[in-house]
């Protein structure tokens, strides 16, 4: 080799040796064509990204050194409480130009007095409510105006770790910002100790206010609504959370179908099996959901299933327990059709089954009892009549500072098993204080009401 190729062979490597590192930190296309710049992407999608302002009014209960300090100096009673106006900014999705509809978070606008939204070139537009899921943390919200872009909704299904990914959102309030990364898992569960999850989870730099933002691919299809971080300071970690679109598209189709969510119910009672149970039980397995009762007409009972059997599968995808299950079934809608796999006996099993409706009744807790109030009873919609569950509980209630949590599935009543919310008003009715005795999580907790 001369030395003119010696000296041209490493020159090229000493080249490819500064090049590729670089290279590598952005995809290699983006819709076909060469990346040097994600720039492009992000002007095609953004517009269609909205800035949120909510504003609520809340009622505080004055503390108890206010109250005595008042009544120390003679000072006129305050009544107890005090109402107080607060406002806040999240992040919203235009996902139907023609009608208006904007996909967003429930922790964003469920409790909003006043909704506005800016576009991105800062037009101010009045926004309301169209309906909200708790449980899966998303909203839609409308507006009526022309001109408005919105963002092609894809198929979450298809995301890969490993994917790269944009946030698009309006972080502490400064307006659009936008950040890349990849997406880091799929299937999270168990971020909060409330609601239904499938989390994506991602390194995009995901902070306060990027809720309800957008989680979009490199072929500018929204795939996600950001949703939570994992952070000790409130500030991004590298670790985010999304809701996929095939959640959120399925819960926003039903409150646009129905005005309400119709959640799928499965009608058993479930606990998680573990090694000790399976000995008992007789079981080489220890993992999965053990059936502990089945409600008369329904889903399970149709399909064949029966008390004992361990639900390891549900549509391909493994159960690890309870609550895998729980988040599995509730994040169906009624009517659709499920593949479960179940061991009986040490043999597995396979079984279809049609998806009820959970009860969609609801009632407030102060119709039930004075200490209830600021919760939301529901039946639980996944559990059966194994109780009633908590749908929602509004912060600084009398019910929050009695210690109880969205989520909590209340099974007994002053020792009286309650299994729907008829139980639950008669049992309530005849007694001044209440003992409730709450299921939360793998935990059994008394709370006193007075």
């Amino acid at each position: 080799m001369t030395t003119k190729a010696r000296l041209y062979f490493a020159t090229l490597l000493l080249t490819l040796a500064f090049v590729t590192p670089a290279q590598a930190a952005l995809p290699q296309s983006v819709k076909g064509e060469h990346v040097t710049s994600l720039a492009p992407l992000v002007e095609e999608v953004s517009p269609a990204v909205v800035n949120i302002r909510v504003s609520q009014t809340i009622t505080r209960r004055n503390s108890f050194g206010d109250d005595a300090f008042r009544r120390f100096f003679g000072l006129p009673d305050s009544g107890g409480s005090a109402t107080q106006e607060i406002a806040s900014a999240g992040s919203g999705v235009i996902v139907d130009a023609k009608r208006g509809y904007i996909l967003t978070n429930h922790h964003v606008v469920g409790d909003a007095d006043t909704i506005q939204i800016s576009l991105i070139d800062g037009t101010l537009l009045d926004a309301e409510l169209v309906g909200s899921d708790p449980a899966t943390d998303i909203a839609v919200i409308k507006v009526d105006a022309d001109g408005l872009t919105d963002m092609p909704i894809g198929d979450s299904t298809g995301a890969r770790v490993g994917d790269f990914v944009i946030a698009i959102g309006n972080p502490f309030g400064l307006g659009h910002t936008v950040t890349s990364g990849i997406i880091s898992a799929l299937g999270r569960s168990g971020i909060s100790r409330d609601g239904y999850e499938d989390f994506i989870q991602t390194d995009a730099s995901i902070n306060p206010g990027n809720s309800g933002g957008a989680l979009v691919n490199m072929n500018g299809e929204l795939i996600g609504i950001n949703s939570a971080i994992i952070s000790r300071s409130g500030g991004n970690v590298g670790i985010g959370f999304a809701v996929p679109t095939e959640i959120a598209s399925s819960i926003m189709n039903q409150i646009l179908e129905f005005g309400e969510i119709r959640r799928g119910l499965l009608g058993v009672s479930i606990k998680t099996i573990d090694t000790e149970a399976a000995e008992a039980l007789g079981n080489d397995i220890d993992n999965g959901a053990l059936i502990t009762g089945i409600q008369a007409d329904s889903a399970a009972e149709d399909a064949g299933l029966k008390v004992g059997d361990i639900i390891v599968e549900v549509n391909g995808k493994e159960v690890d327990g309870a609550s895998e299950l729980r988040n599995r079934i509730g994040l169906l809608r009624s009517g659709d059709q499920v593949r479960i796999r179940y061991v009986r006996d040490n043999k597995t099993h396979s079984a279809e089954a049609q998806l009820g409706q959970a009860q969609s009744q609801r009632v407030l807790g102060e119709e039930i009892h004075p200490g209830l109030a600021g919760a939301i009873f529901a039946a639980s919609s996944t559990t059966g009549a194994d109780g009633i569950e908590i749908a929602e509980v509004q912060e600084g209630s009398p019910a929050a500072q009695r210690g109880l949590r969205t989520g909590d599935l209340i099974t007994h009543v002053n020792r009286i098993p309650v299994r729907d919310l008829q139980d639950l008003r008669e049992v309530a009715s005849r007694y001044d204080i209440l003992f409730l005795t709450v299921r939360r999580g793998d935990r059994a907790l008394m709370f006193q009401i007075r």
